[in-house]
C-alpha cells in the first residue's frame, strides 16, 4: 500500500512506499526440551523422586551409588557382628549352667561309691541291704534323668582319658593294657567327664605298679 502526501496546495499528491512489515514468527517456536531426567534405578536413588533433584553429573551419581554400597556394608557387618555375639551369650549362658550342674552331680559321685561299698560288704543285714539299694536306685535315677551316666569299663581297653589307673598287674590270659578291675565307676554329664573309672591294668609279665 502507498500512502499519498501533500506537500503544497495545487501539487500533485506524491505516493510513498511503506515499509515491509516483519514477518510473523509461528506460535509452535518453542524452547529447547529439556535433557531427560535419569531414572532411580540408574541413579540408585530408588525412593526418591528423581524429577525433584537438580541435575547431577556422572561422577556424582557415581559417587551417591558408592557411599550407598558403603553404607549396606557396614549394616550387613553390624548385623553380622550382632548375630555372633548373640549367639555367643547364649553359648557362655549355657555354659555357666552346666557348669553349676555338673559342680553338684560332681559331688554326688563319692555318695554312689559309699553305697556300692555297703552292698557290696558280706554279712550285711537284709532290711539294711534293701534300703541301701533302694536309696542308690532313687540316687541313679534322679542322676540319669540329669543325663548322668556310669562307666564301668571291665574287659575295655584302657583309656587314659576316661580311666585313671590306680594299679598296673600281670593278668595271665588277658592282654595287656585291659581293664581288669574297676575300683570306681566313670561318670559323665552331657559329655562331660565328671569323674575317671579308677581301675586296675592289665601289664606285661614282671613287677606290677600300684599308684
Amino acid at each position: 500500500m502507498t500512502r499519498h502526501h501533500r506537500k503544497n496546495d495545487g501539487e500533485l499528491p506524491v505516493a510513498t512506499p511503506e515499509a515491509p512489515e516483519a514477518p510473523e514468527t509461528p506460535a509452535a517456536t518453542a524452547a529447547a526440551p529439556a535433557a531427560p531426567v535419569p531414572s532411580p534405578e540408574e541413579t540408585g536413588l530408588t525412593g526418591v523422586d528423581a524429577a525433584c533433584l537438580p541435575p547431577a553429573t556422572r561422577e556424582e551419581l557415581e559417587a551417591l551409588r558408592r557411599e550407598r554400597d558403603e553404607l549396606k556394608d557396614q549394616m550387613l557387618r553390624r548385623r553380622a557382628e550382632f548375630e555372633n555375639f548373640r549367639k555367643r551369650v547364649e553359648r557362655e549362658r549355657q555354659q555357666a549352667g552346666e557348669d553349676a550342674v555338673a559342680k553338684v552331680l560332681q559331688a554326688l559321685v563319692p555318695v554312689l561309691d559309699n553305697l556300692d561299698r555297703a552292698l557290696e560288704a558280706e554279712g550285711s543285714d537284709a532290711s539294711l541291704r534293701e534300703g541301701v539299694e533302694l536309696t542308690r536306685r532313687e540316687l541313679l535315677a534322679i542322676l540319669e534323668s540329669q543325663r548322668v551316666k556310669a562307666e564301668n569299663p571291665r574287659g575295655q581297653a584302657f583309656d587314659p582319658e576316661r580311666h585313671q589307673a590306680l594299679a598296673h598287674e600281670p593278668v595271665p590270659g588277658v592282654p595287656e593294657g585291659t581293664v581288669v578291675e574297676v575300683y570306681g565307676k566313670g561318670y559323665s554329664y552331657r559329655d562331660r567327664l565328671l569323674r575317671p573309672a579308677l581301675v586296675k591294668v592289665a601289664a606285661a609279665p614282671g613287677p606290677h605298679r600300684i599308684h
